[in-house]
């Protein structure tokens, strides 16, 4: 099982329908009829009108908000640029994921040198944003793309150009060449709740314009698609060519735009993803005035505070962002935030995790003054920064498992400095098992335990008094730095 891409339909190969469904709905609505007593069928065919007739009807919302619902058709790349590409990487694995998803369903992605340009097309969906002719879609439906046609509900072929992208929250606009007053629908100001019916309108296996209808099945997913994953989860079904297009309210107001699925095949299963309205206007209003989003950045890398993590630190609850690593010559390392710092509000407001946090700064610009709250050691502390502009950012994954309960490590550690390659800084893991805690939090030869309990070792001795400190102290688990290949992260071992 995967999250993917409703992928934008691609052509020329059209995709096949099946009608089983449909049929073994209407028999299992017959074989039902058939169970039931005279009277109590009377009872319930009642009951169904009355049913049916309080059953909300999404007519009158389609009707008036499918005008500004349009196809958004690509062309990405032909066979020449495909084959420099294989010349100069010696496979396809570099190629943009668009165009491997399209030699993987046409072709083996064999070209030869003589082989004849050609254009590989692909189509999603978008909605007018403004009656001049802003259209948001979705980035990996235009990424790469060579040329831009929209097709508009009433069938009407018009040019279009990418205005700017945003690969980190998934959201493109683009603007048609031809000037007109263009239908156009406006954004929620208020969040759905959960249960809140919702209909999507997008373009399915390159049908033309199609309504589905569900709820809000949950919110501020995080799916690990991006540092931005804050996704409304939705159960319309979302499929190929829905890609980039709108979840409207019962108002008709957008409260999202479709961009991810849970799926085992790449069709809809029910489960599907949508970006929340407030982060895609706040995205839109950027990429329309710039091309492209400037964001507020602080100069951390985080990851959340498990319940084994505030158990080794002292903790009361399992919330607020762990700093794994400051970088230097940023905002964070100028207000004096440090590795082990536990960043618990901003500007007054809790942080709940280390997502919050990133979404939050990343929602604000450079120059934006921001006051923080953190823990260290136990003790509250307040600083002040001023965001600078984002270059790079990380959210570490979660590395913890708290129903790992070890009453020893199953590693063998050295010096690092006696260790070649490992530095000269911590103790080196030499050796793991492959059945001992450790290894089940992910730890591997070469990894280096730079502190415990925020004290520095050098030497497996002090790792083990450590350890035995933290269980002294009454701590639940110990605590431990690690750098990596990928980074510092923490890592919590709890005490059997």
């Amino acid at each position: 099982m995967a999250y993917q891409r409703p992928t934008p339909f691609q052509f020329p190969r059209k995709a096949a329908l099946a009608s089983a469904a449909v049929v073994a709905l209407v028999a299992a609505g017959a074989i039902g009829a058939l169970s039931v007593a005279p009277a109590a069928a009377d009872n319930q065919s009642a009951n169904t009108d009355q049913n049916a007739q309080a059953a909300p009807s999404f007519a009158p919302l389609i009707a008036r908000v499918k005008p500004a619902v349009v196809s958004v058709k690509v062309k990405i790349v032909d066979s020449s640029q495909v084959l420099r590409w294989r010349q100069s990487s010696g496979s396809l694995d570099n190629l943009p994921p668009e165009i491997q998803r399209f030699l993987k369903q046409f072709g083996d992605g064999t070209f030869s040198q003589g082989a004849s340009p050609q254009v590989i097309g692909a189509e999603g969906s978008g909605f007018f944003v403004s009656p001049d002719g802003y259209i948001v879609t979705n980035n990996h439906v235009v990424q790469n793309a060579k040329t831009v046609t929209i097709v508009t509900d009433d069938g009407k072929t018009l040019d279009a150009k990418v205005v700017g992208t945003d690969p980190k929250t998934d959201v493109a606009v683009v603007k048609v060449d031809q000037k007109g007053d263009y239908p156009y629908v406006s954004f929620a100001s208020q969040t759905p709740r959960i249960g809140d019916w919702v209909v999507a309108i997008g373009n399915p296996y390159g049908l033309g314009g199609t309504a589905t209808a569900g709820i809000i099945s949950a919110e501020g997913r995080d799916i690990g698609d991006g540092p931005y994953d804050r996704f409304i989860q939705i159960d319309a079904p979302i499929d190929k060519g829905n890609s980039g297009g709108p979840t409207f309210n019962m108002q008709g107001q957008v409260v999202g735009v479709n961009t991810a699925i849970y799926s085992p095949s790449g069709g809809s299963v029910g489960i599907g993803f949508d970006i929340p309205a407030a982060t895609v206007q706040n995205v839109v209003a950027s990429l329309e005035h710039n091309g492209y989003v400037s964001r507020g950045y602080l100069g951390v890398e985080v990851q959340p505070v498990t319940q084994a993590i505030a158990d080794s630190l002292g903790l009361k609850a399992a919330s607020g962002a762990l700093v794994d690593q400051t970088m230097p010559d940023t905002p964070a390392a100028t207000a004096g935030l440090k590795s082990g710092d536990v960043i618990t509000k901003i500007n007054g407001q809790t942080v709940a995790d280390a997502a919050d946090l990133t979404n939050r700064v990343g929602s604000m610009k450079p120059g934006d003054k921001i006051d923080f709250t953190y823990l260290r050691n136990g003790v509250e502390q307040t600083a002040a920064a001023t965001l600078a502009s984002q270059s790079s950012e990380k959210v570490a994954a979660a590395s913890d498992n708290p129903e790992t309960s070890p009453t020893k490590l199953g590693l063998e550690l050295s010096p690092a400095s006696q260790v070649a390659g490992a530095g000269d800084n911590g103790v080196a893991v030499v050796a793991v098992d492959p059945s001992g805690a450790a290894a089940e939090k992910g730890v591997a030869v070469g990894d280096v335990i730079l502190d415990v309990q925020g004290h520095s070792v050098s030497t497996p001795a002090e790792v083990k008094s450590d350890m035995a400190a933290a269980q002294k102290d009454g701590r639940k688990a110990v605590l431990m730095r690690i750098q990596t290949a990928q980074g510092d992260r923490f890592v919590a071992f709890p005490f059997g």
